[in-house]
């Protein structure tokens, strides 16, 4: 699975995104999928995940209510959407896949990455 991230840019705070990951294969359906983010100096930190049916979602703790992950199978394409955007929103973002089961956290249980998409929150 090759993932492709798009949808980054700028914005102010309260403003919001949307950021869309394509991917190419025919196995999409079959992974879960999750948005990471990292910003400069931090290490890569979980943002949410979705089941392959799109039934189960999972979000950190700091965008739970704001941020949205969703999927569209028969696009093999995940989404993000986020509102209420803040200066701490600030980041690379980067789409994930996962062959496992279950919802995931860990980068390290993820087996395919997209090559990010900058976020940019101005106050």
């Amino acid at each position: 699975v090759q993932l492709q991230a798009s949808g980054g840019g700028l914005v102010q705070a309260g403003g919001s995104l949307r950021l869309s990951c394509a991917a190419s294969g025919r196995t999409f359906s079959s992974h879960v999928m999750g948005w990471f983010r990292q910003a400069p100096g931090k290490e890569r930190e979980f943002v949410a995940a979705i089941s392959r049916n799109g039934g189960s979602t999972y979000y950190t703790d700091s965008v739970k209510g704001r941020f949205t992950i969703s999927r569209d199978n028969a696009r093999n394409t995940v989404y993000l959407q986020m509102n209420s955007l803040n200066p701490e929103d600030t980041a690379v973002y980067y789409c994930a896949g996962s062959s496992g089961y279950s919802l995931r956290m860990s980068p390290s249980e993820y087996n395919y990455w997209g090559q990010g998409t900058q976020v940019t929150v101005s106050s």
